[in-house]
């Protein structure tokens, strides 16, 4: 979906934020069978409102996917300005950990219903990745993390925590001493 690459109407951005709002709990509900009416009767709006934004059903579900990825990377914006650098940085690192149990779950049942969620995720991946790039240089430029952790390590870390998170469904005490570990290892000697 590329409704960020074009600005919407606030009427018509509303409308897009209710369908993928109500297609995520449709498809809570109903699984990869979820209809389209389904969708609009639960978002209030008509099926060319869907049909406007979404021109199928994997459209719509890798639009859900998509949301959700924006909405952490647009959260890395308020980080980015926040006194500690370090402490943003984690911040943000623990809400995709957060957010990685439910977007697995979302993204395994997309696949066995034959959506390419990387396709249609893309842009999003992307500016994912350039948010936590952009944290991460923020704090070694203020002395919060180590100099020599580069984004491949980062990257390849959280992507492990991630995938602990999704295999073990962790109570939040057990992720944070386990973030905690991780984080005395980012930070400076």
């Amino acid at each position: 979906m590329s409704e960020k690459s074009r600005p919407l109407r606030t009427d018509a951005r509303r409308n897009c934020e209710r369908v993928l709002a109500a297609a995520e709990a449709v498809l809570a509900r109903d699984g990869t069978t979820a209809s389209m009416r389904a969708v609009a009767e639960a978002a209030g709006v008509g099926l060319g409102t869907i049909y406007r934004h979404f021109p199928t059903r994997e459209a719509l579900f890798e639009g859900i996917m998509a949301a959700r990825m924006f909405q952490l990377t647009d959260s890395s914006s308020e980080l980015a300005e926040a006194a500690d650098a370090g402490e943003a940085f984690f911040r943000f690192f623990t809400a995709v950990v957060d957010n990685a149990g439910r977007m697995r779950a979302l993204a395994e049942a997309l696949a066995d219903a034959g959506v390419d969620v990387k396709a249609g995720t893309a842009e999003a991946a992307a500016a994912l990745r350039t948010a936590l790039e952009t944290l991460q240089e923020r704090a070694q430029r203020r002395g919060d993390l180590r100099p020599d952790l580069r984004l491949p390590e980062t990257l390849a870390l959280l992507a492990a925590m991630c995938l602990a998170a999704e295999h073990r469904r962790w109570e939040p005490a057990a992720r944070d001493r386990t973030l905690a570990v991780l984080f005395d290892g980012f930070r400076p000697r």
